[in-house]
């Protein structure tokens, strides 16, 4: 059935597309004309039914569906248009700490396309999909070997699921032996998905504070562990870039009372190829492929975050799991005599779905984010160990650069050699000319570049939490340093700080009252009026 637009009941409000170079974009509904269509069949064949006599009556609408009507021409424009507001990975640098934005190489995506992997339906007979398990058998063997795990699930659909995931692991392992726990253990700098997940996953956070060089203090956490703790979730470096140098330390005095390490993988950019969370004395890890191996992200997705473990906690793995089933197959009959000896000395693998014996069970249906995965591999494929560890080397070069370049226009609470990103904080401006870090973030979108992260970790007062990642250029992180400077050095002059506070003014949308964008909902949209 045809859709009625608020146009064309209105008496046709509709105009045409406006010229390129408009700053607002009408909406599909002030683009619509009565009779337009977006498609152009001639004819199908079929013949034309009412959807009186398709629909019960007790199941139709009383009146049409308020539905733009549109030319393709005007349909394509009007997305193009609202496509080239947005700023991505792809226009420029992205230094939003924590999130690890950073341009992913194309051909990744190349590969994701290609028909034998993309034209998959998920529940197709295994026999017909072997190439796909052979590569996510792969997957798992390579990112436990840059792990140094044993094994991995790979149905988590991101980092928040990957949490909830191991999470749901310690409490196996820890029900499997008789114990009840109660509490996990979370840094005070800690990402806010993690006492977030620590909930759904039943157990109450206790907070350990940082100490004076931003890293766990151990005296809080010895005075916090005993037998009531299931185990601590933290990252390595942590989240304020920092690493973590009692890490051993900090697994001992854990193990000890019988609790499990967890491993934010959020930051594992920073150690690609040259140190192993499993090294460190981690039991579970989760990792973001969207961030760290090519997937761009933003948005809700796609994503995907794999969760590994050591040997002790194979068996409570998710499942099913992808497996190598066998790796022989023999010739059979007087047909295959011809060549039996060349098939026996060249092993073909064969591959299936097991589940785990002591298995939690599904996490998400299906078996993750494929394309994702296959994403991944092609990056991992692409750089090659050397190649990956050369871009945590670079990510973290980067970071330090722009520490030791700002340093001195803006505060470096931990001004010591950081990690992947560098946490800078305006306190000191805001002291002297009244210039906050969400006015430093607006302002500098209108230099070309996207915000940093603002207000985090809460640690840190006014910070903005910069991760350059390793693909900007010596020349874009300069750039990027002089707009900071600029922006600090403006605040200073007369008139400088209105023009901090009224920022951003070139973007498409400005400065909002997000205060009271907050307490003062918009009331949902009604077409019809």
């Amino acid at each position: 059935m045809s859709g009625a637009s608020p146009d064309s009941a209105a008496g046709g409000r509709a105009r045409s597309a406006p010229l390129m170079g408009r700053d607002t974009e009408p909406t599909l509904f002030e683009l619509s004309a009565p009779g337009r269509t977006s498609w152009q069949l001639r004819t199908t064949g079929v013949p034309e039914w009412a959807a009186d006599e398709l629909v019960p009556a007790g199941h139709r609408r009383q009146e049409p569906v308020a539905l733009a009507e549109v030319s393709e021409r005007d349909l394509v424009g009007h997305f193009t248009r609202l496509s080239h507001r947005q700023f991505s990975v792809d226009l420029g640098a992205y230094p939003l700490g924590s999130c690890t934005m950073k341009y992913n190489p194309k051909v990744c995506d190349t590969v994701a396309g290609l028909p034998g992997l993309a034209g998959v339906h998920p529940a197709a007979p295994v026999s017909t999909i072997q190439g796909w398990l052979a590569l996510v058998v792969e997957l798992e063997e390579v990112l436990c070997a840059v792990t140094g795990m044993a094994a991995a699930t790979f149905q988590p659909a991101a980092g928040a699921a990957g949490e909830l995931t191991g999470l749901l692991l310690m409490r196996a392992y820890h029900d499997s032996r008789g114990e009840s726990r109660r509490r996990v253990l979370i840094p005070d700098s800690a990402h806010g998905t993690n006492p977030a997940s620590v909930t759904l996953g039943g157990y109450e956070v206790t907070t350990i504070p940082s100490d004076e060089r931003g890293c766990v203090d151990m005296e809080a956490l010895r005075g916090a562990l005993d037998t009531d703790v299931a185990g601590i979730m933290l990252t390595n470096p942590n989240t304020l870039g920092l690493f973590e140098e009692d890490i051993e330390a900090i697994a001992d005095a854990v193990h000890q009372v019988g609790g499990l390490l967890y491993y934010d993988g959020a930051n594992l950019n920073a150690i690609l190829g040259v140190v192993r969370p499993g090294d460190m004395g981690f039991d579970v890890v989760h990792l973001n492929l969207h961030k760290t191996f090519a997937t761009p992200h933003g948005g809700g997705g796609p994503g995907a975050g794999p969760v590994a473990v050591s040997e002790r906690l194979v068996e409570f793995l998710p499942g099913p799991r992808p497996a190598r089933l066998a790796s022989r197959h023999e010739p059979e009959g007087p047909a295959a005599a011809e060549g039996a000896a060349s098939e026996a000395a060249a092993p073909v693998d064969r591959y299936g779905w097991v589940v785990p014996a002591r298995s939690i069970g599904r996490v998400h249906s299906w078996h993750g984010n494929a394309l994702v995965l296959a994403r991944a591999l092609a990056y991992i494929r692409v750089h090659g160990g050397d190649g990956l560890r050369r871009v945590a080397e670079r990510a973290v070069l980067n970071a330090n650069w722009l520490r030791v370049r700002l340093s001195g226009t803006y505060d470096v609470p931990f001004d010591r050699p950081c990690m992947h990103e560098v946490v800078l904080a305006a306190s000191s401006l805001k002291r002297q000319t009244g210039l906050r870090a969400l006015d430093v973030a607006k302002r500098l979108l209108e230099e070309g570049f996207h915000a940093p992260t603002v207000y985090f970790p809460l640690v840190v007062d006014e910070a903005l939490m910069v991760e350059p990642t390793e693909t900007e250029s010596p020349q874009t992180l300069l750039a990027l340093a002089e707009a900071l400077e600029r922006i600090a050095a403006e605040a200073a002059e007369e008139d400088g700080l209105a023009v901090a506070h009224a920022a951003p003014r070139t973007t498409p949308v400005g400065r909002v009252d997000e205060a009271r964008a907050a307490r003062t909902l918009v009331p949902t949209f009604d077409s019809r009026k």
